[in-house]
């Protein structure tokens, strides 16, 4: 217990002084300089990653995020966000996520307002909730007041 306390006081006294950094910030991997063992540092890389990313640098450097996403497979845009928050460099650029034609395309409230729909009140968007009955087969009551011959 006491060994804890004196643990926690040099680092509470450490941090005042300034000695601490307040966030640690991840130091930079070179994806095309690394070894297996330097990229194993970054978070999310693990031996098989850094297999796939040493093999794939076998056919040159890599050019771009764009580039090391094409070559290496799992290595899509939200783990190469993920690997470039942890330290992961292509070069010295950190990864920057180009926005996809559906991101683009996906509207947005101004465009339901510009149409005077009010998306506050639920206008302008399709209903998402199912229908909790299903279709009416032939020939049952329902199907007979779904049609209008029910007698």
């Amino acid at each position: 217990m006491i060994t804890y306390l004196r643990a926690w006081l040099l680092a509470c006294s450490l941090a005042l002084a300034g000695a601490l950094p307040a966030t640690a910030s991840p130091a930079a991997v070179d994806v095309n300089k690394a070894s297996q063992a330097e990229l194993e540092t970054v978070k999310g890389i693990g031996p098989a990653m850094s297999t796939k990313i040493l093999n794939a640098r076998k056919g040159g450097d890599f050019k771009s995020w764009d580039d090391l996403m094409q070559r290496v497979s799992g290595m899509g845009p939200g783990n190469a966000r993920r690997m470039s928050q942890a330290g992961l460099r292509v070069g010295s650029s950190p990864f920057q996520a180009h926005a996809t034609a559906a991101q683009k395309a996906k509207p947005t409230r101004d465009d339901f307002v510009a149409r005077g729909a009010r998306p506050d009140k639920g206008e302008g968007e399709p209903s998402r909730r199912k229908s909790k009955a299903g279709p009416a087969a032939a020939g049952t009551p329902a199907a007979a007041v779904a049609t209008g011959t029910a007698g």
